[in-house]
C-alpha cells in the first residue's frame, strides 16, 4: 500500500510545482497601477481652475450673506439694547420682524450651500471623467491590466498619478 502512494504524492508534487511556475509567470505578465484620485482633484491644473470659477461664481453671493448676517446681527444687538424701553407693542413687532429676517437669512444661506455643492460636484465630475479618459489612454499606451483608484495600501512604483497628472494638465 505504501508504494501505491507514491508515485501519487510525486504527481502532486509535480502537478504543484507546474501550477506554481504557471502562476509566477501570468503575474510577471500581469500589469497593475494605482491612481490617487485625491491628488488629482487636489493638485491638476483643472481641478484648479474649477476650484477658481466656483469662487469667482460664488464669491458675489457670499458677500452679499455675509453682509445680510452682519445687518442681522446688528438690529438683533439694537433690539436687545432697547427692549427694555420699548412700548410691548413694538417690541413684539420688532420681535417678528427679525424672527422673519432670521429665518430669511437662514433660507438663503442654506440655498446658498445647497447651490455650491450641487456646482461642485458638477465641475468634480467633468474633472473626474477627463481624469478617468487619461488614465485608460496611460493604461492602453503602456499595457496596463488593471488600474486600482481605491486601495488600503498601494506600493509607491505602482503609483502612475503623476503620468494620468501629466496627461492631464498637458490636456486641454
Amino acid at each position: 500500500m505504501k508504494t501505491s502512494t507514491r508515485p501519487l504524492s510525486r504527481s502532486l508534487a509535480t502537478l504543484l510545482a507546474g501550477a506554481s511556475m504557471a502562476m509566477t509567470v501570468m503575474a510577471q505578465d500581469f500589469r497593475i497601477g494605482f491612481v490617487n484620485t485625491e491628488r488629482v482633484l487636489r493638485e491638476s491644473n483643472m481641478a484648479k481652475a474649477s476650484q477658481t470659477k466656483l469662487e469667482q461664481e460664488f464669491s458675489k453671493r457670499e458677500k452679499e450673506l455675509q453682509n445680510l448676517g452682519t445687518q442681522l446681527k446688528t438690529a438683533s444687538d439694537k433690539f436687545e439694547r432697547e427692549a427694555p424701553t420699548l412700548p410691548e407693542a413694538q417690541r413684539v413687532n420688532r420681535q417678528r420682524a427679525l424672527v422673519d429676517q432670521d429665518r430669511d437669512f437662514q433660507r438663503k444661506q442654506r440655498e446658498f450651500q445647497e447651490d455650491v455643492t450641487m456646482r461642485k460636484n458638477e465641475e468634480l465630475q467633468l474633472v473626474l471623467d477627463k481624469a478617468n479618459r487619461v488614465i485608460k489612454q496611460v493604461a492602453e499606451t503602456e499595457k496596463y491590466d488593471l488600474i486600482l483608484q481605491e486601495a488600503v495600501y498601494i506600493n509607491p512604483k505602482l503609483d502612475i498619478t503623476d503620468k494620468v497628472l501629466s496627461g492631464l494638465n498637458a490636456a486641454k
